[in-house]
């Protein structure tokens, strides 16, 4: 649909109507100025003028000429001699009727344009708008997000397009987005990503390839919203624009995450290897001294075996750790839910870190009507476990170690509270982060720095929260929050 038909004055119907309109003001002129305020011809001439001006202005050239044929009619029948006939009798006055014509078609044509001009202008003000307004939106795209369904639903709402289809020929899928299906068949894109051809406009139907510096990376159709040649290749480049810092952004990031992948993979060989010097002198002293020509006492032999016991305990749980921080890290970590008593998961978390908690005081409030949480009993049980083992780390060793549970705000919240120096609080929110270690604990007291930071992993891979409270001097209070588990789960 060409420009020019666009702005058009609407339907054949609508035109016969306003031509009617225009003759009947024709006429309604004429009986004023021949029977009510009589004329002459030169007053006549001027307000048959006014009116084919009128018309031109208003609505259009057709109606400007139809006006300008019944006025000439007019004015030659009931203004120049002889009247009341079509005959002219004087010469000048054929120039006066003819002048009358070209006047109003020459000025209705004049009139036409101007006002054709002011809508085309009006459109393409308007069409920038739409464009500026759709840059800012594909800027704005989520990268994290599946990009293809934003960029179409994006331009469906700023074009106002009853459809919008995207195809993405790395992907070779197809995006839509709007009120009603796309025109053309999914065969038609894909012929104009692969061939590479030029755009294609038919009438509202827009299909063009998108382009990625040389190489054609889709296409991409609009219906239902008319564009300049201009204002079609401009939404075109944007979605190309789109795509490229898209991808751009998502080549970012996989660098950054492999940077930390192997930032994480250094860290960690360097903590394990750092915790593993400790207790693997302790254990080859001990096996040494069983090994020597002099075999100690039996006390002293069995004193040896349990030292060698506890360190090859430590040097598993470092191992578990890492694992299970890796395992984390990769999304490798699949739960299997099923409903648990708060009270057994402790239970187990306890009697697992028995060695740890041996000689300790361990308080226990846990009521029995608390309900139930949907959690994988292993990995909560891991969690409990890192935050039982932090707190005896961090406490006294003849110090109590209190655990309690109970239901706050729709939650089940347990807590484990050890009653150490507490966790000054410029560290409170670095503290469940994976390698890191108190100021005045570091070197002193053994770890690798990861188990709290998997019993935060834990946690939030139950859509659970964790946080630390302390006091300094009064110890800290570790808080996991659950979901309670529905009946009938």
């Amino acid at each position: 649909m060409s420009q020019a038909a666009r702005v058009g004055p609407g339907s054949a119907a609508t035109t016969a109507l306003r031509i009617a309109v225009v003759c009947a003001g024709v006429a309604a002129s004429t009986f004023v100025l021949r029977y009510v305020v009589p004329a002459n011809a030169a007053t006549a001439g001027f307000a048959y003028l006014v009116i084919a001006l009128f018309a031109a202005t208003r609505w259009g050239l057709a109606e400007a000429i139809a006006g300008s044929l019944v006025a000439v009619l007019c004015f030659n029948f009931f203004f120049l001699p002889p009247l009341g006939t079509f005959t002219i009798a004087d010469p000048e006055n054929w120039v006066a009727m003819v002048a009358l014509l070209v006047t109003s078609i020459t000025a209705g044509r004049l009139s036409t344009r101007v006002r054709r001009q002011a809508i085309e202008a009006g459109e393409r003000e308007r069409e920038i708008e739409r464009l500026y307004s759709l840059s800012r939106a594909i800027l704005l795209i989520d990268p994290a997000a599946p990009v293809g369904p934003q960029m179409v639903s994006q331009m469906s709402q700023t074009l106002e397009a009853t459809s919008v289809a995207l195809y993405d020929r790395s992907s070779d899928e197809i995006y839509r987005a709007g009120a009603q299906e796309f025109p053309a068949e999914d065969a038609r894109l894909r012929t104009a990503a692969s061939d590479g051809a030029t755009l294609a406009m038919d009438g509202d139907l827009l299909i063009s390839p998108v382009r990625l510096g040389g190489r054609t990376a889709g296409s991409l159709g609009i219906s239902g919203v008319v564009l300049s040649e201009s204002g079609a290749q401009s939404v075109t480049n944007l979605a190309a624009i789109g795509l490229e810092r898209t991808r751009a952004q998502q080549a970012a990031a996989r660098a950054e995450a492999s940077r930390q992948s192997d930032e994480l993979k250094s860290t960690l060989l360097d903590a394990i290897a750092h915790e593993f010097k400790t207790p693997l002198t302790t254990i080859k002293a001990s096996t040494t001294a069983l090994l020597a020509d002099r075999p100690p006492t039996a006390d002293l032999q069995r004193g040896y075996i349990e030292l060698v016991d506890e360190e090859a305990d430590r040097l598993g749980g470092l191992v578990t750790e890492a694992i299970q921080m890796a395992r984390f890290e990769a999304g490798q970590v699949r739960l299997q839910r099923e409903q648990t008593a708060v009270a057994e998961l402790l239970e187990a978390a306890i009697a697992k870190t028995s060695h740890r908690l041996r000689g300790r005081q361990i308080d226990i409030d846990v009521p029995s009507s608390l309900p139930g949480v949907m959690a994988d009993r292993e990995m909560m049980e891991l969690a409990l476990r890192q935050l039982l083992d932090n707190a005896a780390k961090y406490s006294p060793p003849d110090s109590p170690i209190a655990i309690s549970a109970a239901s706050v705000d729709g939650h089940v919240a347990i807590r484990i509270r050890d009653f150490g120096k507490g966790v000054p609080p410029a560290e409170s929110a670095r503290i469940f982060d994976k390698f890191y270690r108190g100021r005045q604990d570091r070197g002193q007291i053994p770890g690798a720095g990861l188990g709290l930071a998997i019993a935060r992993a834990v946690v939030e891979s139950h859509h659970g929260t964790i946080r630390v409270e302390s006091a300094a001097g009064e110890g800290a209070v570790f808080s996991v929050e659950l979901q309670p588990a529905k009946e009938g789960e």
